[in-house]
């Protein structure tokens, strides 16, 4: 194994005083393995919608002022009063960054296999923009031989997402799925889960080019929100398939409440009974919010009767739900299908420095569906 540095790059986000985000790259000590951890050498990491509140503090990337130099850069970005409220618990605190990655172990502390040594895992708890990152052995996932980090990199955050969505949806008794921003890795993931388990799954996408793509991929219900017929699309995949559990990742807007209203339209539209109640069917309807492509205020038009809810999903919650059995479960799935199921797919590599261009910035911060970056730490 290659010599271990007494010190690494690392991506860092501060918040100052002056009501700004700044980004920079820092060289800090390489941590160690302590008992019960691996030292990770980071060799990708990807760029998740889960990673802007960290990094960008709920700035504008658009409003970005670039400085530094090209192999020290930084990238300074005005907070709203809002943002600085929202952030004022981490003021002043210098932060990595980074929720997943994927390397090779180079070092094990006391009471891990040293067999780990050389081995490609993927990982996840934070700080994954590094050249180096230490993080307890049941945080890993070690990959079979022959999986790059690259294909490791991004192995719990879309994936786990996905099946736990599945998970979600049998817990709670539903039968059927409705899924936004249905085009990117994750929403290619789970169609890819429900056609194998044959769960019916409603796919929403926001351009015509994103719906052809899933449907090439085998996904039989593909609704356009741009096209003029959406709601009677959305309505007509719902009858068909009885959804009535939506997992939304845009957040603001209006398309959670249209969700809810096409679900109950298709709900009476199922019924036999053809009873009209002003208080709308009794056929509750569930819309999860679990991300925030869309900054905008939610917007609810009550056109759906009075059965029905609309809250937040966050990964992390459910895994305590399923518990350690149900996580291991899940991980077994993860590695034994990372090349076919779980395969990410990147459009841009960069290196750290890369990572902070400004154009680069401006980029990854859009977060667009079909558009996603892989950050080298060793490059």
């Amino acid at each position: 194994m290659p010599e271990i540095p007494t010190t690494m790059r690392q991506l860092r986000t501060l918040v100052t005083e002056a009501g700004t985000v700044e980004l920079s790259i820092a060289e800090v000590p390489t941590p160690t393995a302590g008992p019960g951890h691996v030292l990770i050498r980071v060799e990708a990491a990807p760029i998740n919608p889960s990673d802007m509140g960290l990094l960008l503090a709920m700035g504008d990337a658009a409003d970005l002022v670039a400085g530094g130099t090209a192999d020290e850069p930084t990238v300074t970005i005005p907070l709203s009063p809002g943002a600085i409220a929202a952030t004022a618990a981490r003021l002043g605190q210098s932060m990595a960054a980074g929720n997943e990655g994927g390397g090779t172990v180079v070092a094990v502390g006391d009471g891990v296999d040293a067999s780990l040594v050389g081995r490609v895992v993927g990982f996840f708890g934070g700080e994954s923009y590094s050249q180096y990152r230490a993080v307890p052995a049941a945080m890993c996932l070690p990959m079979p031989d022959g999986v790059t980090a690259a294909q490791a990199a991004s192995c719990v955050v879309n994936p786990f997402t996905a099946l736990s969505m599945v998970e979600n949806m049998r817990l709670d008794g539903f039968t059927a799925l409705v899924h936004t921003a249905a085009a990117s890795n994750l929403g290619q993931m789970l169609n890819r889960i429900c056609l194998a388990e044959d769960v019916p799954l409603v796919n929403i996408v926001r351009r015509p080019e994103q719906a052809d793509l899933l449907r090439a991929q085998g996904a039989v219900h593909v609704c356009d929100s741009s096209a003029p017929a959406f709601a009677e699309d959305l309505t007509a995949a719902l009858v068909e398939t009885g959804a009535t559990l939506a997992f939304d990742a845009t957040g603001g807007g209006t398309l959670a409440g249209q969700i809810l209203t096409c679900m109950e339209a298709a709900a009476v539209r199922r019924s036999s009974s053809g009873a009209y109640s002003r208080y709308g069917s009794d056929v509750f309807k569930q819309v999860y919010i679990y991300g925030g492509l869309d900054r905008s205020p939610t917007v609810l038009n009550r056109t759906f009767g009075f059965s029905w809810s609309v809250s937040g999903w966050l990964l992390t919650p459910f895994l305590g739900r399923i518990g350690a059995e149900g996580m291991a479960r899940l991980g077994q799935r993860v590695t034994s299908e990372i090349t076919t199921t779980f395969a990410s797919h990147y459009t841009d590599e960069v290196s750290l420095a890369g990572m902070l261009a400004p154009d680069a910035v401006r980029s990854w911060a859009r977060q667009a569906t079909g558009q996603k970056y892989l950050v080298r730490p060793q490059g």
